[in-house]
């Protein structure tokens, strides 16, 4: 663009039109600036009744003078300037006038002020600042051409009639899209930057508009320009006989952000309703679907053309519907705003609890309700939640078990009727401390091993005795520790106990029974050993028979015979012997039959199972079996009942016994009964020959009643396996590598 000459001729125009004084002195300023020589131009104009230069238009201006401002005068520079019609602004610092203050302050020396008139009547003067390097001499040959200019202005052709008195940013442009005049708007819009930047508030495709405008005859309308934060919409008029358009420009910034936003929150509000997993619907006063998002398809399984028009009380449960259409009318005709939950009917039948916010849109001036729009959501899942929650409070307000509420310090909070009851505690009363219902023991195994069981594995259980305040009996309980943990983090625990006096009764009932049927066991154990037993106690008595008898034939020949006395003395001394001997026998055949309560005691594994031998030896020997003890003199204590305990014994080797007889009949056999320790509990074993178990014989042989032998009453292995089993042990068997069956007794170490 050719810059100056564009400028110049606006300037003329808006002199010609007669715009305001503050526009045409901004348009020749702007013209003058354009030019390389030039630094700065300011349009001042004369104020008689103050009698100083004051600026025009909304450029760059001076700063003020020193001094007092009420005391400034420029009447010696006006006078100077009005003869001279020219000064050079070295001349006017030396002035006594405010003007000179001015420039001094703002470092101005090079230029000149010329007189110039812009307005008829009212005397101004220019101001031109020169570059470093500018001759002088060229600013006089301005003043004439600005003089010729204005005095020619009023004989100038109308290029366009509306183009100087037009209140929007207008130009005109010619057939290249050359702008050939500016408005003063325009160049208001312009400001201080060069008119090479005019392309910038253009459209991008100027050309092509002005020429599309020329060629087809008609405007050119809504044409969107930005230039940084501004928007500008340009409409083109054509003036086909001048071959010129003309160039209309609106500021539209606000507007069309407005739009934008307005759209962009369109889109927001659409793409918000169709992916809202919420249920977004219209609907008429009396409850018809006007429209609906297509979340209806996700939670009712209608698209949205299928419920318009269909009254939404048809999907309504029928217990909620009467009381449903009644409140919300009702409420929202009052209030504007409803909340309500009900049950709303599926496509495929079942029902859904909805939430449902709604919202009366009235009419402006008679408040009518004319529609509602409502927020739906699926609260199927809460609700069944909250009935569990509630069916399971009534689970633990109804629960025989006693069910604690711990907060994270082990405080009690909560106390189910049953846990109430058991300690003697109204409601009235506070809540009791766990140091006052468990022991210390058990308090600090419940703290910790409990509690870090339970964090760990989210349970743990133990036996423990409950004491209720105020010195009441104690309580068995089979306590159950659960850990939880808030949705906020925090850690809390339920404590459930259950009353094991029942249990207990009942265990101390089982073992007495037990110990009958173990007593009754070894009476017939008792009577199958009793030709050994018989053997055991004749052998004795006999030989003290056959010993006091030679004792008295001794005494008869006592004055004969000198060694008679010393016989008699032997025979009473093997008399002695035997009767110890039969009085053993009897001790443990007394204490084989012992009835009463368990002694539980540590015991030597290895003297117990002697015992069992020596009980059972006769029938061994009878039955060519040879009992081969590997039993160690340092093996570990183990707790036990001691009658009970060598019982088990004999029972495996009585059994092992008959089984070498059957297998070897009429031969001899062994069987090995072995002791040793192992890994927290010593191993008891026995071995025999025998023609061993299968399968299924083995997963039965510890059946009550199962047994193989034709006079067996099958309870032997079975009572065998409840003892070791109270004991804390184990007892099983398994077929012998070489052949037979071997019956192994764990029992923990004490």
């Amino acid at each position: 663009m050719n810059a100056p000459p564009v400028r110049l001729k606006t300037w003329l125009r808006l002199q010609r039109e007669e715009v305001p004084l503050g526009t045409r002195a901004d348009a020749l300023c702007q013209v003058l600036r354009s030019c390389a020589e030039v630094r700065q131009a300011f349009y001042l104009s004369w104020q008689a009744h103050a009698g100083i230069y004051s600026h025009e238009g909304s450029g760059q201006q001076l700063p003020p003078g020193q001094g007092d401002p009420l005391e400034a005068s420029d009447r010696q520079l006006f006078e100077r300037l009005s003869a001279a019609g020219s000064l050079s602004l070295g001349a006017v610092r030396q002035l006594d006038c405010w003007l000179a203050g001015r420039l001094r302050r703002a470092a101005i020396r090079r230029g000149r002020v010329f007189d110039l008139a812009l307005e008829a009547n009212r005397p101004g003067l220019l101001l031109v600042e020169l570059g470093e390097g500018v001759s002088q001499g060229w600013l006089a040959w301005v003043h004439e051409l600005l003089d010729a200019l204005l005095a020619l202005s009023g004989e100038l052709s109308r290029g366009s009639p509306l183009l100087g008195l037009d209140p929007q940013p207008s130009l005109l442009l010619d057939a290249e899209a050359r702008p050939l005049e500016l408005n003063a708007a325009l160049l208001a819009l312009l400001a201080e930057r060069p008119l090479a930047e005019l392309a910038s508030f253009l459209p991008v495709n100027q050309r092509a508009l002005v020429r599309a405008c020329l060629q087809q005859r008609r405007a050119i309308e809504e044409v969107e320009a930005s230039c940084g934060e501004r928007i500008l919409v340009w409409t083109f008029i054509p003036d086909p006989r001048e071959n010129h358009v003309l160039a209309r420009a609106r500021e539209a910034s606000a507007q069309v952000r407005a739009e934008r936003e307005a759209a962009q929150a369109r889109r927001l509000y659409r793409l918000i309703t169709e992916n809202t997993t919420d249920l977004i619907s219209r609907h008429t006063p009396d409850g018809r679907f006007l429209d609906a998002s297509p979340a209806s398809w996700t939670l009712l399984g209608y698209w949205p053309e299928e419920l318009r028009g269909r009254p939404v009380q048809e999907l309504f449960h029928a217990q909620d519907l009467a009381q449903l259409v009644h409140t919300a009318r009702d409420a929202l005709a009052q209030d504007g705003y409803h909340t309500m939950s009900f049950r709303i009917r599926h496509r495929d039948g079942h029902y859904l609890w909805f939430e449902t916010a709604s919202r009366a849109i009235r009419e402006t001036y008679t408040g009518d309700v004319v529609e509602v729009v409502s927020v739906s959501r699926d609260i199927t899942a809460r609700v069944q939640a909250e009935e569990n929650r509630r069916r399971l409070a009534e689970v633990v307000s109804a629960n025989t078990d006693l069910v604690l509420f711990l907060d994270a310090e082990g405080h009690i909070t909560y106390l189910n009727p049953a846990a109430r009851r058991a300690l003697r505690l109204d409601e009235s009363q506070t809540m009791p401390q766990l140091a006052e219902l468990f022991s210390a023991e058990e308090l600090q195994r419940l703290h910790g091993e409990g509690r870090a069981s339970a964090e760990r594995c989210g349970v743990w259980s133990a036996d423990a005795r409950l004491q209720p305040p105020g010195g009441a009996p104690s309580l068995p309980v089979s306590l159950v520790l659960l850990a939880h943990q808030a949705a906020g983090g925090e850690r809390y625990y339920s404590l459930v106990a259950r009353d094991m006096r029942e249990r207990e009764l009942r265990e101390a009932q089982q073992r007495r029974h037990q110990d009958e049927l173990a007593h009754t066991a070894r009476l017939v154990t008792l009577g199958e050993l009793a030709s050994g037993i018989a053997h055991e106690i004749n052998q004795p008595l006999a030989a003290v028979v056959n010993y006091a008898s030679a004792s008295q034939r001794y005494l008869q020949a006592l004055w004969q015979n000198p060694q008679a006395a010393e016989r008699v003395a032997q025979g009473l001394e093997r008399i002695t012997e035997h009767a110890n001997h039969a009085s053993e026998v009897i001790r443990r055949l007394r204490a084989f039959l012992r009835k009463g309560q368990r002694r539980m005691q540590a015991l030597d594994v290895a003297e117990v199972a002697r015992e069992a031998v020596r009980l059972c030896a006769w029938e061994a020997d009878a039955r060519q079996v040879t009992i081969l003890e590997q039993l160690s003199d340092n093996l570990p204590p183990v707790y036990a009942d001691r009658v009970l305990l060598e019982q088990v014994l004999l029972n495996l080797l009585r059994n092992a016994i008959d089984a070498n007889a059957e297998a070897h009949p009429g031969q001899d056999s062994e069987v090995e009964l072995l002791a040793r320790a192992e890994a927290g509990g010593l191993a008891i074993e026995v071995r025999d020959q025998g023609p061993g178990l299968g399968d299924a014989e083995l997963e039965q042989v510890f059946t009550p009643f199962y047994t193989s032998k034709p006079e067996g009453l099958g309870l032997g292995l079975s009572m065998s396996r409840s003892i070791v089993e109270g004991f804390g042990g184990f007892l099983d068997g398994r077929r012998g590598e070489q052949g037979g069956l071997v019956m192994r007794c764990w029992l923990p170490v004490h």
